[in-house]
């Protein structure tokens, strides 16, 4: 019998959560579900999960900090925030974080199976198998997240981690935003735009330490991004 893909399933609203673990139990997933963010994090540990759906206004531990808590310990699962406020500030942080979608309440349970089965197909997009590239006199882990140049090491997020890998594999060709967006967040929309072009900057500002060579990430206007290594 083929094993079932597992999903962490965190909401606090007993019902509705029940609700959701009936109707992706239905699609062919197992569903581990908890009702607050401490115990989301302790199953977490105990387990191994496939992708995790975390609701964000949870008592003991909101979702945000469960996020952070779980792309500490494994940077390739991919999580889906559900949350009834329509609020940017906090769409922006979850993308930051590392979110690959997020659910507005209230929303069509079958939208959420669909989600959650694009992103699963998707998550061996990034193998997992070492990847390490030169950039310049920068050396960049893609699995450890690690960006080295001569002994100063830099930890990257996830995301951070997930679009440089993509520059790299396209230097000096034309990375798209709609290739970018959807390989890495699931989507394209103005929001996630917005937050890739804040990783874009952050990346800019760790390429710009290196004395040797000319690093950098040219925008196209309307484009997309190009990766471009210069010695001076």
């Amino acid at each position: 019998m083929e094993k079932k893909q597992q999903i962490l399933l965190a909401e606090d609203d007993a019902n509705f959560g029940m609700m959701l673990k009936f109707f992706l139990e239905s699609g062919g997933f197992q569903v581990t579900l908890c009702e607050n963010g401490n115990l989301a994090v302790n199953a977490f540990k105990d387990n191994h999960f496939d992708l995790c759906i975390l609701d964000i206004m949870m008592p003991y531990l909101d979702g945000f900090t469960v996020a952070e808590h779980i792309v500490k310990s494994q940077r390739n699962i991919p999580f889906v925030f559900l949350t009834a406020k329509a609020l940017k500030d906090d769409q922006i942080r979850g993308y930051k974080i590392g979110a690959s979608d997020y659910l507005i309440k209230p929303f069509d349970p079958e939208i959420l199976l669909l989600k959650v089965q694009v992103l699963l197909k998707n998550a061996g997009s990034f193998p997992k198998a070492n990847a390490v590239f030169q950039i310049g006199n920068f050396e960049f882990d893609y699995e450890k997240r690690l960006l080295t140049l001569d002994k100063k090491i830099t930890k990257l997020s996830p995301k951070e981690a997930d679009l440089l890998k993509l520059l790299c594999e396209k230097q000096e060709e034309i990375l798209t935003h709609e290739e970018a967006l959807i390989k890495i967040w699931n989507n394209d929309d103005y929001f996630t735009k917005q937050s890739m072009n804040v990783f874009i900057t952050k990346l800019r500002k760790y390429l710009s330490q290196d004395a040797n060579y000319q690093i950098e990430i040219e925008n196209l206007h309307s484009k997309g991004f190009i990766l471009k290594v210069k010695q001076v």
